[in-house]
């Protein structure tokens, strides 16, 4: 009974669901019996065929204003003097810069391994290359780094990697806060 019962139930989700399945359209007929509807216009007209040019918009040109008389310039006399305190401001800008010897850059990250003679060999052939560059090395155990140069652009340091890339593969650049030399001021 039980069997029967599971038997129609299975029976009749499968009817119900091949007919949700089946076509709401009749079905098309084969090309030998009829030949194909020719007499049907497509029910969007093409943009080529559509005058569109009434639906433009039209902008008069903007009228120009007439120049105004010339006057003659009247010479303003300035009536608050700023000259003094404003240089004093400067000065004391200019010494508290003096004393900046740090900024926010970019170094090159040229070696970090656990060899000691790899780091040094790295450092001396960066050194022997290009000898203006300045290097800092780490020991923080076990690791040994490399850092090399003080960029302050990140454009100075992409173009300084692309130099010691060939000494260092696997160099990187690493925001650092780098050494402002006064001499390039």
């Amino acid at each position: 009974m039980k069997l029967l019962l599971l038997r129609n139930v299975l029976l009749l989700s499968a009817l119900i669901s091949l007919g949700a399945c089946a076509a709401s359209a009749p079905a098309a007929t084969t090309a030998k019996t009829s030949a194909p509807d020719t007499t049907r216009q497509p029910a969007i007209p093409t943009l080529s065929a559509e005058e569109l040019s009434r639906y433009r918009p039209v902008f008069n040109a903007p009228k120009t204003p007439a120049a105004p008389p010339t006057k003659t310039p009247v010479a303003v006399t300035p009536t608050n003097q700023v000259n003094a305190q404003v240089e004093q401001r400067l000065r004391d800008q200019a010494f508290t810069n003096q004393n900046v010897k740090y900024a926010q850059g970019f170094r090159i990250l040229a070696y970090v391994g656990l060899e000691r003679e790899q780091a040094m060999s790295i450092r001396r052939e960066v050194i022997s290359r290009y000898p203006e560059e300045t290097d800092y090395i780490a020991f923080k155990q076990p690791l040994y780094r490399l850092w090399i140069g003080d960029y302050l652009t990140r454009l100075e340091a992409e173009a300084a990697l692309m130099r010691i890339r060939p000494l260092a593969p696997k160099a990187e650049l690493q925001p650092a806060q780098v050494v402002l030399s006064k001499t390039s001021f």
